[in-house]
């Protein structure tokens, strides 16, 4: 097994503090999804990361290749919206975690 860094892109930079109602729906979806995934251990940490540039979401994906972390971004219902979300994956080239995760 290998890790992969996820980076979600929002549609527009100030996403997270402009959202509507529709949207925030959508985001309580994308978590619910992730944390099902986190619940089977694919999914290692994720949530929101608050850059001064604009917010984005974090993941890392703990999946047998590239291909699987792709498959499971592709499957994201944010992505899946059409709404301009996407993800940029790369493979962490080495991770080190804290005893006992």
């Amino acid at each position: 097994m290998a890790f992969f860094f996820c980076r979600l892109n929002p549609p527009r930079l100030d996403f997270a503090t402009t959202m509507s109602e529709a949207e925030r729906a959508l985001m309580g979806q994308h978590a619910a999804y992730l944390g099902g995934l986190q619940q089977k251990g694919t999914v290692v940490v994720f949530g929101p990361v608050g850059d001064p540039r604009g917010a984005w979401g974090l993941g890392i994906l703990e999946c047998a290749d590239e291909a699987e972390a792709k498959t499971i971004t592709a499957g994201d219902p944010v992505v899946k919206s059409g709404l301009g979300f996407s993800y940029d994956v790369a493979p962490m080239l080495a991770a080190r975690l804290r005893s006992g995760l």
